[in-house]
C-alpha cells in the first residue's frame, strides 16, 4: 500500500510549524507525498513552497488548488516553479471547490465540467511550453479581436508531463476524472461502495481515452485515528465530519450531504445538516452514526486499519492519503503516522524516532 500524508489548512489543521514537523517525520518514516489543501484561509502554494525548501525527497502535492481562484496559466505557472523549487517532486491537484467558496469567496460562477476539462487542457499545454493559444467553450486564449499574440511559459519546469489529480466526485465528475486526470483523489471514499458507485463511471471515463483504468492513480483522502478505545478514535473524526456533511455549503448544494446520502445515510446526513446550519454543532458531531464513521476513515484499534487497508487492496485500491485527526497536537500526528507506518509496512517506518521530533 503507498501512502500519502494530507496537511489541511491553518484554523482547521495545524499550524504552520506543526504541519513542518509532520512532512518531516513522513519523509523520515517513507511516506510518499505530501498534499497540502486550502480552502478560504492559508493558500496551498505558499505552504508547498515553504515544505519543498525543508526536505529533500517526498514528494509535494496541491489537494486541491482551486480552480475559481486561479487561471489555467497561474496554476501551469505556480506548478512550474514549485517543480523546480523541488527538483521535480510537485504534483498538481485541482480541484473545481463548491459553489459556497467559488461564488461565495471568490466571486466567479461555480465551474461547469467542460471548465474542468478546457482547464486542464490549457494547464498541461503550458506546462509543455507550446504556445497558448486555446479556443474552447469556457477559455479562450488570447482573447479573440483583440490582436494579442500567444505566449509560451518562459521557464521549464522538472517534468513537463507533471502529474494532475482532480479532485471530483459525482459520476460525471469521476468520468471525466478517468477520461483527462492522471490520478483521481476523493474525500470520505468507503470502499464498500466504491465498485458500485465510481467505478463503473471511472471505467467509462477511461475508455473515451482508450486508456485501462489501471492508468489512474486512484487516491482516496481519509481522516486518520488510531486508537485502542474505537469510540474516542470516532470522536476525534466527528468535527471534521460534521463540518462538511452538515456544513460545507448551502442546503441545496453540499456534495457531501449528497455523498454520504449515496451511501445510505441520507436520514442522518439530513439530521446532521439541519444541526449544524442550526449552529448546534456538537449536537451535529454526535448525530454522525458509527457506521458512517467507520465507512469513510481509517479509525480504530491497530488491527482494525489493517482489516481496512486490507479492504481497501481488495477493490483495487492501492494508493491512500491520510489526514491524522484534527484537533489533536502536532505531536499526536505524528504519533499517529509512526504507528501507521508500522502497520502498513512503510519501508522506513523501523528507523530510530527523531528526538527533535518528540
Amino acid at each position: 500500500m503507498r501512502i500519502d500524508v494530507g496537511i489541511m489548512y491553518w484554523g482547521l489543521g495545524a499550524t504552520h510549524q506543526e504541519q513542518r514537523d509532520i512532512c518531516l517525520e513522513a519523509e523520515r518514516l517513507g511516506y510518499e507525498r505530501i498534499w497540502v489543501a486550502e480552502g478560504y484561509g492559508s493558500d496551498a502554494a505558499t505552504i508547498l513552497g515553504w515544505l519543498a525548501a525543508q526536505t529533500s525527497t517526498i514528494g509535494i502535492g496541491s489537494a486541491m488548488f482551486q480552480i475559481p481562484a486561479r487561471t489555467p496559466a497561474m496554476t501551469a505557472m505556480t506548478g512550474a516553479t514549485l517543480d523546480v523549487l523541488s527538483g521535480g517532486r510537485m504534483c498538481l491537484g485541482l480541484g473545481a471547490s463548491g459553489p459556497q467558496v467559488a461564488e461565495g469567496w471568490h466571486g466567479v460562477p461555480f465551474a461547469p465540467l467542460q471548465a474542468v476539462r478546457e482547464y486542464v487542457d490549457i494547464v498541461r499545454l503550458v506546462l509543455r511550453r507550446e504556445r497558448l493559444s486555446y479556443q474552447g467553450t469556457v477559455y479562450q486564449v488570447p482573447l479573440p479581436a483583440r490582436g494579442m499574440r500567444a505566449l509560451k511559459l518562459s521557464i521549464s519546469p522538472v517534468h513537463a508531463n507533471m502529474p494532475i489529480y482532480l479532485g471530483t466526485m459525482g459520476p460525471r465528475g469521476c468520468a471525466l476524472a478517468g477520461e483527462i486526470a492522471d490520478g483521481w483523489m476523493p474525500m470520505f471514499l468507503s470502499p464498500a461502495h466504491f465498485t458500485e458507485l465510481f467505478g463503473q463511471h471511472l471505467v467509462a471515463g477511461a475508455r473515451r481515452s482508450e486508456r485501462q483504468l489501471s492508468a489512474l492513480d486512484v487516491n482516496p483522502s481519509l481522516q486518520l485515528s488510531i486508537d485502542q478505545d474505537l469510540a474516542r478514535a470516532r470522536d476525534r473524526l466527528r468535527p471534521l465530519l460534521a463540518l462538511y456533511v452538515g456544513g460545507m455549503g448551502t442546503r441545496e448544494q453540499n456534495f457531501y450531504h449528497r455523498l454520504v446520502t449515496r451511501y445510505g445515510f441520507g436520514e442522518a446526513a439530513d439530521e446532521v445538516q439541519r444541526l449544524y446550519l442550526a449552529g448546534r454543532r456538537e449536537d451535529a458531531e454526535l448525530a454522525l452514526p458509527d457506521e458512517l464513521i467507520d465507512a469513510v476513515s481509517l479509525c480504530g484499534p491497530a488491527e482494525v486499519i489493517a482489516d481496512r487497508l486490507q479492504l481497501f487492496a481488495e477493490v483495487g485500491i492501492s494508493h491512500l492519503t491520510v489526514t491524522p485527526a484534527l484537533g489533536t497536537t502536532g505531536v499526536d500526528r505524528i504519533s499517529q503516522l509512526r504507528e501507521l507506518a508500522g502497520i502498513a509496512g512503510l519501508a522506513r517506518a523501523e528507523l530510530p524516532l527523531d528526538p527533535v521530533a518528540d
